[in-house]
């Protein structure tokens, strides 16, 4: 098999480094490559604003910012996601609380998220999970209905289209993007907020730089930490930047040609690929039997796992606390409701493999083989 993560890392990388260093400025602040790269996202995504940070997990902190909870206050999210979606939930002493989702794919489930809408809502986080489009309409409708704020979650979806038109992360009040080392693009670490509010983008900007409102000075207009991206971060992820269409054209490409080959597979329930932009491909076993044959891919060598997470994170052990020093909050008396849709598919039912950008017809051809031998 082709080597499971990818990357499209080359010269032009290193000549957007080299124009960094010669340049002496590798601050943000006062350097020009964030800038520019928050320019050519907003242009890319059709929007007003795009607001760079060091990690996609920062990028999601804004975004919670943005939404502005109160100590307390609640924000529905999914359990079948990476940690960074539900860290700054806490960061801003809200809590999380976790919809079940669709067994088909993994993604929030609208009627769950429904049930739990409360007095104290502050707002959905809906995650694109493995580059596939979530239910954005209906739970932009549920936001709507009740004054809530929808946050997009778009770590693992770059480039994946809406059936209502746009790419995710442009139906919600604010889009997160994540340029870690294992997505579409990296920079090693960095993402963005996308919106087109500009109180939102306002808001966010202060946090990212310490509240620091520098058209008036040394002076801190509010609470905030340091989520600047730098220079040398923003001039790789520029240039990657670049290659994202080809990146992820290359990915719908072979996906098509291995969900061809599965067709016919009853014990498979195959990803729907309208809009996908393939982080993963994810298969759903009905019948459960996923970590048997993640096993047996695993041998053969096929980048197969099972279940994505140990455990989804309604049973995540951090939710047991303490949170912050000795202290539950804001988690006192808090327990997560069971998502027994969600747990069924990390413990049985769902398995995912690598995807990546350089797989050929040779490397879809091995792994429908190796599907294909039995269950």
């Amino acid at each position: 098999m082709a080597e499971a993560g990818g990357r499209t890392l080359g010269e032009e990388e290193l000549a957007a480094l080299e124009r960094v260093i010669r340049s002496g400025m590798l601050n943000s602040v006062w350097g020009s490559e964030a800038r520019a790269l928050e320019r050519e996202v907003a242009d890319l995504y059709g929007v007003r604003h795009a607001i760079s940070a060091s990690s996609g997990t920062a990028a999601l902190h804004l975004a919670v910012v943005a939404a502005a909870p109160d100590p307390g206050d609640e924000i529905i999210t999914t359990p079948i996601t990476d940690f960074g979606t539900v860290a700054p939930i806490l960061a801003q002493n809200a809590v999380p609380v976790f919809a079940d989702v669709d067994p088909s794919d993994g993604n929030l489930d609208p009627e769950a998220v429904s049930r739990l809408i409360g007095p104290r809502t502050r707002a959905i986080m809906a995650v694109h999970l493995f580059g596939a489009p979530a239910r954005i309409a209906e739970l932009r409708a549920l936001a709507d209905e009740h004054g809530l704020a929808l946050i997009e979650d778009c770590a693992q979806a770059w480039l994946a289209e809406l059936p209502t038109g746009g790419y995710a992360g442009t139906a919600g009040d604010v889009g997160c993007l994540s340029l870690q080392q294992w997505k579409h693009i990296t920079c090693g670490d960095g993402g963005l907020a996308i919106t087109d509010d500009d109180e939102l983008a306002r808001r966010m900007r202060l946090f990212a730089d310490k509240g620091w409102d520098r058209a008036a000075g040394r002076s801190h207009a509010s609470f905030g930490l340091n989520y600047r991206m730098t220079e040398l971060q923003a001039a790789v992820a520029r240039a990657q930047l670049a290659k994202l269409p080809g990146v992820v054209a290359a990915r719908r490409r072979t996906a098509l040609m291995l969900l061809e080959a599965l067709r016919g597979l009853g014990h498979l329930r195959l990803p729907r690929p309208d809009g996908h932009a393939w982080w993963l491909f994810p298969l759903v076993l009905p019948y459960g039997g996923a970590p048997e044959l993640a096993g047996r891919l695993a041998a053969a060598g096929v980048p197969a796992r099972a279940g994505y997470l140990d455990e989804p994170l309604n049973r995540a052990p951090v939710l047991r606390g303490p949170v912050y020093g000795g202290s539950r909050f804001p988690l006192e008396g808090y327990q997560p409701a069971p998502c027994p849709a969600a747990e069924r598919l990390v413990e049985e039912t769902l398995l995912v493999i690598q995807w990546n950008e350089h797989y050929t017809e040779d490397h879809v051809k091995a792994i429908a083989a190796e599907i294909r031998t039995g269950p």
